[in-house]
């Protein structure tokens, strides 16, 4: 049994002496002295020993250490003079014993002692009205370190983070520990969807979770959020050469559409100067140019300029992508790939969704609406099916159509009794969006044997393709 010693008087320590009774921990003792006597609650539910007597007395403070071996002191007196008094008494009688000093005239500022804490009231109230502001994130300062590593922050209608699956969202050094949803305690997993409204409880290295915050407060319209804030070029002149300037006017094309980002290119293995001094020439506040003789290592270096530069957004050509090593390092890094195809972006009309697994449908759902509205296109959503069988897919129909709604920008529902593959390939005009999974690349050494529509994205369709990643790990 823990025996605490609690030096009170005032309200607080009214307030305080109440609380610990509703709460009845059955392991504590309590040996309350009071300077003044004030109400006790009527009914005692704790075991406490009551004192009336001057706490500041160093003889009868030592006398009553003396009697009673205490692992704690709480120290709620009402002057500035009492608690330092009583402070320096404990600490005569006792160097290494943990005490909890109530300071409500900052009068002991950041004192330095150890096994002494010190609770500042003015601050703890002013901290407690200034969660009430908007925009502001509520951080748990009792729990852990006390830093801000435990976060909660309310999803807002419009936010990039609604109507996304948890295992859809990128979680490196923060995790969605829970989810709050109309007074309940929800514990996600990767296939819990995020509703407006919810209140996400976050956990994760202080500075990473402002950031998450930011994101999530976030509305429609800030593409590529959640994944990440800027643009990514990767251009390998051993592959990309000959379309290097088509590939950096193409994103260009879409960073000037979107507000506030930049476009972060990175050359490797450069051949043709000239080629490589008009690519330069595009730089300027929004866009920058870095190369990099040595690629022997371009995972890492891919890595490190993500990380760097907060990459939402990752432009690579075809040849790049097909790389085993880089597939697997944009794989593993969660981020949006924007693959080029035949048509250039400039000159796409329209993006389209062929219907597949309900999940990840749900899953590139919203992403899939802030391009489209970004790039100006009309967005389809294709449920082609040989056999007709349009019903299993309504749910992801009526998913769709409620965002439509939410978001004010229209989606056109296309079903076809048709080979997907064959009909997609016949559009013209096209971004083809698609989710980001293992599928995609799988181990299919002859296509045409697979039944699955991801099995013939990357080597049968040459339309751009927007990748959303859906996976967690």
């Amino acid at each position: 049994m823990k025996k605490i010693l609690i030096l009170a008087e005032g309200l607080i320590g009214e307030n305080f002496v109440r609380r610990l009774n509703q709460k009845r921990i059955a392991d504590n003792h309590y040996t309350l002295v009071l300077p003044h006597a004030f109400d006790l609650p009527g009914k005692l539910q704790v075991q406490l020993e009551l004192h009336e007597m001057d706490p500041t007395s160093y003889s009868k403070m030592r006398r009553l250490f003396m009697q009673e071996d205490f692992s704690m002191v709480f120290i709620v007196l009402n002057t500035l003079e009492e608690a330092g008094e009583s402070l320096k008494n404990i600490r005569r009688i006792d160097e290494k014993i943990r005490v909890i000093l109530l300071d409500q005239w900052d009068g002991f500022g950041k004192l330095q002692q150890s096994g002494t804490v010190v609770v500042n009231s003015n601050e703890l109230l002013a901290n407690h009205l200034y969660n009430f502001l908007p925009s502001v994130p509520v951080v748990a300062q009792n729990v852990g370190l006390g830093e801000g590593e435990i976060m909660e922050v309310l999803v807002p209608f419009g936010s990039t983070f609604a109507y996304r699956h948890v295992g859809s969202i990128p979680q490196v050094k923060w995790r969605i520990a829970a989810i709050y949803r109309e007074k309940k305690l929800i514990l996600p997993n990767n296939a819990t969807m995020i509703r407006p409204q919810d209140t996400l409880l976050l956990i994760g290295r202080p500075q990473v979770l402002i950031n998450i915050y930011q994101r999530v407060q976030n509305r429609a319209g800030l593409f590529p959020e959640p994944f990440g804030r800027n643009l990514y070029l990767l251009l390998d002149m051993d592959r990309d050469e000959e379309r290097a300037k088509e590939y950096l006017e193409e994103s260009l094309y879409l960073c000037e559409r979107l507000r506030d980002r930049k476009l972060q290119v990175r050359i490797v293995n450069p051949g043709d100067l000239d080629l490589i001094e008009r690519l330069r020439e595009y730089e300027s506040e929004r866009v920058e140019v870095q190369i990099s003789y040595d690629s022997t290592d371009l995972a890492h270096i891919i890595q490190a300029d993500i990380q760097q530069y907060d990459i939402g957004l990752v432009f690579v050509s075809r040849k790049n992508f097909d790389q085993e090593a880089t597939y697997r390092e944009l794989y593993d890094l969660k981020k949006l790939i924007y693959l080029f195809g035949e048509t250039p972006l400039p000159e796409l009309n329209r993006s389209v969704i062929l219907m597949g697994d309900e999940e990840y449908m749900e899953a590139i759902s919203s992403t899939s609406f802030y391009i489209s509205e970004t790039l100006g296109l009309e967005l389809c959503l294709c449920n082609f099916d040989p056999d007709g069988d349009f019903d299993r897919s309504r749910r992801t129909v009526e998913h769709y159509e409620t965002l439509s709604h939410i978001f004010h920008y229209p989606v056109k529902i296309e079903e076809r009794q048709v080979n997907p593959v064959r009909a997609l390939r016949e559009m013209e005009g096209v971004l083809q969006i698609t989710p980001f999974n293992r599928e995609l690349k799988g181990s299919w050494r002859i296509p045409f044997l697979s039944m699955k529509v991801e099995s013939y994205i990357l080597d049968e369709i040459p339309h751009p393709k927007l990748l959303i990643p859906v996976e967690m790990g």
